[in-house]
């Protein structure tokens, strides 16, 4: 008997290592984790670049910066920016059809142009465009209206503000190492719109940018943070503050492996551009958009999605249609995106993958009208059900290469028939005995 007790208990300690288990619950999360839990559950944000670079003839912002044109050029667009179409119930709409559940808008870009009416000065959609208003404020009533949380972009630098510095410290001006009290003045400006925007609108998350071109020091970072959570401690704050944020937010470039990041969003543009631009037709689609989503998903994170009204508040077709569409898919499959966690590492299924909060559930998500076997590596658990998300159609697995003497699982193969083909991508849903185990090991007994 002592003897079958080392036995069992050699067998425990050498296998433990070669398990994964997912097992996590709500109850875990303090602190930190807990004001982050809206915005891990949430999985897609929308985000708008709107001002009077909406014009379509220039990009936001760095088009005189890179001297493509000249700041007096680019600002000279202050005086056709009308939003004469802006239909903010409209934009919450639609944005609410994408399932979306959290959107940002560019309150003020590097151009330094307000869509608020700021009291720091008079560059603002108000005071200075024949729009003569406030276009911020309607928009953010009408998310909450809808259910969906507010995030507000701000860029800490702005290349019109007579006391920064410059361009990228390519500037005449000055530097604000030598000459402090300038650069305090504007520190002051910056500070009371970052004031101005979170006692005004209490935003659920700010979504700063522009923070590379001085040190946490310079832009007093730990102060910025302090006002924002002053006025609500709950406020999430993205990356871009020196190292000041709660989560990392890689810009265009889709990540490989999955990053090592407890919580990141995945910013991309439905074109090639952030902000309206005629002359960019190079649209992503729905397909390409929706599978974008499945792997940052899949890799525990988000996507915010970038869509650019016109300077009249015209959304462009395409991204409607984009918007639309992916709304339709992710209303179909709700239940393997939505409040669910980072799906199982690489090799264990050639796809993306999702797994419940209680780890009971995972989910298969199969692009490009997968039909035939698919197949799930390593897993250990049995199988209670399998069925393709949205029609409930049950689908029955069969298990390969299980040793009735070996702890080494078989191969889960799976075949998927036609009929159960979604439009863009096919998702399945395997329901476990308990929290699902993977197994990581070489095979055979090690």
């Amino acid at each position: 008997m002592k003897q079958l007790t080392i036995l069992l208990l050699t067998i425990i300690i050498f296998f433990s290592p070669l398990v994964c288990s997912f097992a996590q619950t709500v109850s875990d999360e303090t602190g930190k984790d807990a004001k982050m839990l809206w915005f891990a559950d949430a999985k897609l944000g929308i985000f708008i670049h709107w001002g009077i670079y909406s014009l379509g003839n220039t990009s936001e912002s760095w088009e005189f910066h890179n001297k493509r044109i000249s700041h007096a050029d680019y600002m000279s667009q202050l005086n056709s920016f009308t939003a004469k179409s802006y239909n903010p119930e409209y934009w919450a709409d639609l944005i609410k059809r994408s399932g979306a559940r959290y959107s940002v808008i560019t309150s003020k870009h590097h151009d330094g142009v307000a869509l608020w009416d700021t009291k720091m000065n008079d560059l603002s959609t108000l005071k200075k465009t024949p729009a003569k208003r406030d276009v911020l404020t309607p928009f953010v009533n009408e998310l909450r209206k809808n259910g969906i949380k507010v995030g507000l972009y701000y860029s800490l630098i702005d290349w019109s503000y007579p006391d920064y510095p410059g361009f990228l410290k390519d500037s005449s001006r000055y530097d604000a190492v030598i000459d402090p009290i300038r650069w305090g003045k504007f520190l002051k400006f910056c500070h009371g719109q970052v004031e101005e925007i979170v006692k005004k609108y209490n935003p659920d998350l700010v979504w700063f940018d522009g923070d590379w071109e001085h040190s946490a020091g310079e832009w007093r970072a730990d102060y910025i943070r302090k006002i924002i959570l002053d006025n609500n401690k709950n406020t999430i704050i993205n990356g871009r503050l020196q190292g000041y944020g709660d989560y990392d937010t890689p810009e265009q470039n889709f990540p490989v492996s999955r990053p090592n990041l407890k919580y990141w969003e995945l910013c991309m543009t439905t074109n090639e551009s952030w902000g309206f631009y005629r002359n960019d037709k190079n649209y992503k689609t729905p397909y390409e958009i929706i599978t974008i989503f499945a792997d940052a998903i899949s890799m525990g994170g988000n996507l915010l999605l970038d869509i650019a009204p016109d300077e009249e508040g015209t959304i462009p077709i395409e991204q409607v249609n984009i918007l639309t569409e992916l709304g339709k898919w992710t209303n179909k499959h709700s239940e393997a995106i939505f409040g669910t966690l980072g799906g199982m590492p690489q090799g264990h299924f050639y796809g993306p993958s999702t797994i419940s909060k209680d780890s009971t559930s995972l989910f298969l998500f199969l692009p490009g009208k997968v039909t035939g076997d698919v197949v799930v590596k390593g897993l250990m658990n049995n199988i209670k059900k399998i069925s393709e998300v949205g029609s409930g159609t049950l689908l029955q697995p069969k298990v390969v290469g299980k040793i009735s003497w070996s702890t080494v699982p078989g191969l889960v193969y799976i075949n998927v028939p036609e009929s159960v083909q979604d439009t863009y991508m096919t998702v399945l849903k395997i329901e476990l005995d308990k929290p699902i185990k993977l197994y990581r090991g070489k095979g055979g007994f090690n």
